[in-house]
């Protein structure tokens, strides 16, 4: 005991820092001086970008303001000039004739304040647009002011002022006459410098007098020198400008001339400065903007962003030179606080010592778990033997470790593990992989991995062209895809192919033959050329020949059930394709609506968000739903085809509006035959004429309405019905028994019927007892209460089979058929269920009759034939349901109606959807997935495909009906 104390206590004292935290802390130190430097750095990179790009945006700036600039000033320097080649006119009439194009010049610009004319005798006129209450209010003008002309005439040393209101038509709504008003132009210094040059002349900015407005004047000498042409433009706009383009919300932006007078800022009130009744613009130390002051007087040199300092605060100053306003010296002043300016690259640091600081905590974790999983491998180890002795094989098992020994008994118990699972793999493979192709590449993958070969193959025969297919390959070279032999001589077959194959002798070649010692194929194993011998013994031999045969006896199942299963699917089709060609009206339906179906229930499994973000459905689903969609209207085949392409109302097997118009065309020639009657008898014949002409013209009109009525159509009226009535009670003569010549089943109707005495009067249309067919021994059983009904029909049957009855048809208010022929349409559904329930289906396919027979059933339990509800109907039953609705919409081979365009049917199924009939979920994926353009690109006419407006419809969906 006491050495064992003793020992502990020495392995206690040895005992160092953990290699754990060790490593932790080498790392979490690493990253922290690592986090710290790039943070720093950082900081200063994105300090430096930032007062670049501060240069870069003043640049901008000054080019900014100074097209501004040049667009106040460009438009007036066209004006000017082009006024300036007009003759000078002599007199005040002559001038007042030029109104009109100052006008228009002022409206073509809007910062233009005034234009006028001087000349050299002192005479002045000028034009001012009053678009401000406060120059209206000024100058006391008229209601309706436009204009304002000011004018000056000197005749004779005498003095003449005028002034003139105009509206904006330029009508004189009132002059005034103004002896104080004595302004000469010849004083003003745009009058002598234009006067004194050919060219334009621009002055300095000032303030306007009269609108106290910021602007320059623009003039230039008339061509003829007869006047000197002026316009006053103004620069107010040049200071809203400043404001928009300030960088931060503490930037100071102002433009300056060469005197230091400020010509723009935001502010307009700190611009100008009121001396008495005059007024000029402000020095920039009139500002009261310290920043902007010591920028002036201590301006940056270069352009680039300079530091200074404004009462302890850091500011960043910039100057650019405007060039657009000729022969002007103006500048853009912009100072910038520089804890605005540099609040992103703090931002940014703080940012990056938070990431720093959080990394640090994660990776401070990351160490420890990284300390401990270092001495970790032979634990591990350890933990995986023991899962192989408790036969658990489906886990790897190997370790990675720098030990020499660790790592070669990794390998062998890896590779032991492995040959296990291989094994297990194969069995699973061939017991429950239904595909011939997949099921061969996952034997021969694990074949080849258990035994270590370097690759094989295996190569089916083809009888029908005597030829060996490939059908999987593993690891080996290019094979060829197929090989010639020779069925006979199967005891030398292994041997030709491996020398077809280009293999050596040590390669294993065994012989696939069915139960009935029929060639199926051949599996060929490549051994290494290093591993022949080892590979090539008896034990090794004698078990790939006991698994080939395993494999001999899965591929003939395979077979058998691919040519089963092709041959029912070919024969599912072959009945779609004969319900399509039973009529020309309804051909491709069958083909169609399974192709929309499959379209519609692929987004529907392939939804990662959603109402169907769950749902999916396993290979077998998939081919259950395959089979249900193709047959869903199985139940076709008993229907009649003068129902399914009943095209007018009086179809049955032809149209029997023939009958309807020889009974007009006996009553036409009645009429005639009056006509000449009377005649003959003496009467009148103007009166005999207009009684005929008459009679027949009724006749016409007649029979045009009820030949209308019977081609059916959206919806038919109270009063047409009334009408066909009235039409229906006039009488025609019938002459010859409508007993003879007719069936026996058509003749049992006339039973109990007297016959009547001929000649006799019958209605122009009529319902007879003859025209209603019994039922008889075929009655269907979809009554509730029928014994017979085993399926769980609830349907309302008809009182007959058939009724053909000429006005109980003709009156039929939308479309063709009557309630028994609908019905009948109807029962294709009742004879799918009971044909297909009839069918030994397999378990997997066991809910084909109801996905086949749902899909006229709604949601709300109102469709047929059993009246099912939204908890009975699967997705699958739903999906059925909006193809062959949105199928039949847009169906364009329909004899009863036109086909809709895409949105009208879109429409349609959105009212379906509201009124609880289809799945309004299921139709929102349908459209929004695009199913339905999908569909429509494949099968619809060009000219049914047009604009849908899905989120519209979705709306309407989503709101309460």
């Amino acid at each position: 005991m006491g050495c064992v104390s003793n020992g502990r206590a020495a392995g206690n004292a040895e005992r160092g820092i953990s290699l754990q935290w060790l490593v932790a802390l080498a790392i979490v130190l690493g990253m922290l001086l690592l986090g710290a430097a790039l943070a720093w750095q950082g900081y200063h990179g994105i300090r430096q970008t930032l007062v670049a790009a501060a240069g870069d945006s003043a640049q901008q700036i000054g080019k900014t303001i100074d097209e501004r600039a040049r667009r106040l000033i460009d438009p007036v320097h066209s004006s000017i000039r082009l006024l300036a080649h007009n003759p000078s006119a002599q007199n005040s009439a002559q001038r007042l004739e030029r109104l009109p194009q100052l006008v228009e010049t002022l409206e073509a610009n809007r910062m233009l304040s005034a234009a006028y004319m001087g000349y050299p005798s002192g005479d002045f006129l000028l034009v001012r647009r009053l678009r401000d209450p406060q120059l209206l209010q000024r100058f006391a003008a008229p209601p309706g002011s436009a204009f304002l002309v000011q004018s000056v005439t000197r005749e004779g040393g005498a003095v003449q002022g005028e002034w003139r209101f105009y509206d904006r038509a330029l009508n004189l709504l009132q002059a005034q006459a103004k002896p104080q008003y004595r302004y000469d132009p010849r004083t003003r210094p745009w009058f002598v410098e234009a006067s004194a040059q050919p060219t334009t002349v621009l002055t300095h900015p000032y303030v306007f007098f009269t609108t106290r407005e910021i602007g320059l004047t623009m003039a230039q000498r008339s061509v003829d020198g007869g006047a000197v042409i002026g316009m006053d433009v103004s620069v107010d706009d040049l200071a809203s400008e400043t404001r928009g383009l300030r960088m931060t919300p503490g930037t100071e932006i102002v433009v300056v001339d060469d005197q230091g007078s400020v010509v723009a800022y935001p502010e307009l009130h700190r611009v100008i400065v009121h001396e008495g009744q005059a007024a000029r613009l402000s020095r920039i130390g009139e500002l009261g903007i310290p920043s902007l002051e010591h920028l002036y007087t201590d301006p940056p040199q270069g352009t680039r962003p300079q530091p200074y300092q404004v009462d302890g605060q850091t500011w960043y100053g910039m100057r650019v030179q405007l060039t657009n306003l000729a022969g002007q010296d103006l500048q853009v002043l912009i100072a910038v606080p520089g804890h605005e300016l540099l609040a992103g690259a703090r931002k940014v640091l703080l940012e990056q010592l938070l990431w720093t600081a959080a990394l640090i905590s994660v990776l401070l974790v990351l160490g420890g778990v990284l300390g401990r999983r270092i001495g970790r491998p032979l634990r591990l180890l350890a933990e995986q033997v023991q899962g192989l002795a408790g036969f658990d094989f489906s886990r790897e098992v190997g370790v990675r470790s720098r030990v020499s020994e660790v790592r070669e008994l990794s390998h062998v118990l890896g590779r032991m593990s492995g040959t296990i699972r291989s094994f297990q793999a194969i069995t699973l493979t061939l017991s429950s992989e239904r595909d011939l192709e997949r099921m061969l590449d996952g034997v021969l993958t694990h074949l080849v991995e258990a035994a270590g070969v370097d690759a094989g193959v295996v190569y089916l025969f083809d009888a029908e062209h005597a030829l060996l297919r490939l059908a999987a390959a593993c690891r080996g070279e290019q094979y060829p895809g197929e090989l010639a032999v020779d069925e006979t001589a199967q005891q030398h077959l292994a041997a030709a192919v491996t020398q077809a194959l280009g293999l050596h002798e040590g390669s294993m070649a065994l012989v696939l033959n069915d139960r009935s010692q029929a060639l199926l194929g051949i599996l060929v194993l490549q051994l290494g050329d290093g591993h022949i011998h080892e590979q090539a013994g008896q034990p090794f031999r004698s078990f790939v020949a006991e698994l080939s045969g395993v494999a001999a006896v899965a591929i003939e199942t395979r077979q058998l059930a691919e040519a089963q299963q092709r041959l029912l699917d070919a024969m599912i089709k072959l009945l779609a394709d004969a319900i399509d060609a039973k009529s020309p009206y309804t051909g491709g339906h069958c083909e169609r609506v399974p192709q929309l179906a499959q379209m519609l229930l692929d987004q529907a499994v392939a939804a990662e968000t959603g109402p169907y973000a769950s749902f999916s459905m396993t290979t077998a689903e998939r081919y259950e739903f395959h089979v249900a969609a193709w047959l869903h209207d199985c139940g076709k085949v008993t229907s009649p085809e003068y129902v399914v392409d009943k095209a007018t109302k009086l179809e049955t097997l032809y149209n029997r509006i023939h009958e309807v118009r020889m009974r007009f065309e006996v009553l036409w020639r009645d009429a005639g035959l009056a006509y000449w009657q009377g005649l003959a008898s003496g009467g009148d014949r103007q009166a005999l004429q207009a009684t005929l002409v008459r009679s027949q013209a009724q006749l016409q009109d007649d029979f045009a309405f009820v030949a209308q009525a019977n081609i059916g159509g959206e919806f038919m009226q109270d009063a047409d019905i009334e009408r066909l009535q009235q039409i229906g009670q006039r009488c025609w003569q019938r002459h010859f028994d409508n007993r003879l010549g007719i069936s026996r089943d058509e003749a049992e109707r006339f039973a109990g019927v007297p016959a009547p005495a001929l000649p006799v009067d019958e209605p122009l249309l009529a319902d007879r007892p003859e025209h209603c067919v019994p039922w008889g021994p075929r009655k269907p059983p979809v009554a509730k209460d029928d014994p017979r009904n085993r399926w769980g029909f609830d349907m309302r049957l008809p009182a007959c089979a058939s009724n053909h009855g000429e006005l109980y048809n003709l009156a039929v208010r939308r479309g063709t058929l009557n309630d028994e022929e609908r019905f009948k349409i109807n029962e294709h559904i009742v004879q799918t269920i009971i044909m297909l329930s009839s069918l030994p289906f397999p378990r997997q396919l066991k809910r084909v009759p109801d996905i086949a027979g749902n899909h006229h059933e709604k949601m709300d339990g109102s469709g047929y034939p059993r009246r099912l509800g939204e908890q009975d109907l699967g997705i699958a039953e739903r999906v059925m349901a909006i193809a062959d609705i949105f199928e039949a919409l847009t169906a364009a081979d329909r004899p009863y109606k036109a086909p809709k365009s895409l949105s009208e049917s879109v429409k349609i199924l959105v009212g379906m959807a509201r009124d609880g009939h289809i799945d309004g979920q299921l139709l929102e994926l349908f459209l929004s997935s695009g199913v339905y353009r999908q569909y429509a690109e494949r099968f619809l006419r060009v000219a049914q495909i047009d604009e849908v407006d899905v989120a519209y419809w979705l709306e309407q969906m989503r709101c309460p009906a």
